[in-house]
């Protein structure tokens, strides 16, 4: 294939060479299997250039669901700090999953889970949207909060 990505068709390696030196370019080989050997005349320093920096592009921050489990006994300055590691998480731009494990007859006193979700969801509601309201799935009461864009 030629400099400007046309197909140049099938010439022996001293035209390429005489090709890709006219142009000022190099002569790559992209697929060596091939029979015959499939080259590009290109910059070959400006496209090694061009990888690196979509290489670095790729590797930014991947949004992660982090779970925190309490339990409708746990005690305020329990729940406050893992309040504050969801702020943490939060703040690093990842979603949190708040799960409330229901034992026994604590499953008949749904409204403290709904009262703790409450008072987590108004303390973090600074830096946090509701993504999934609360919802009882069997033992487990779940909520999902997503960092507002403003949060970082």
């Amino acid at each position: 294939m030629g400099q400007d990505s046309k197909q140049v068709g099938i010439v022996t390696t001293d035209e390429a060479l005489r090709m890709a030196a006219e142009a000022g370019l190099d002569l790559v080989e992209v697929a060596p299997t091939e029979k015959p050997p499939v080259c590009r005349i290109m910059d070959y320093g400006k496209w090694k250039y061009l990888q690196k920096q979509k290489a670095k592009q790729h590797h930014a921050h991947e949004t992660q669901l982090k779970e925190i489990r309490i339990r409708p006994k746990t005690d305020t300055h329990d729940r406050l700090v893992k309040i504050n590691r969801a702020r943490g998480f939060l703040e690093n731009n990842d979603k949190v999953q708040f799960t409330m494990l229901f034992r026994g007859r604590e499953r008949v006193h749904q409204d403290v889970g709904q009262r703790a979700f409450g008072e987590i969801l108004e303390i973090l509601s600074d830096i946090a949207k509701i993504e999934r309201e609360v919802k009882m799935e069997g033992r487990r009461m779940t909520m999902v909060l997503a960092p507002t864009k403003s949060g970082k």
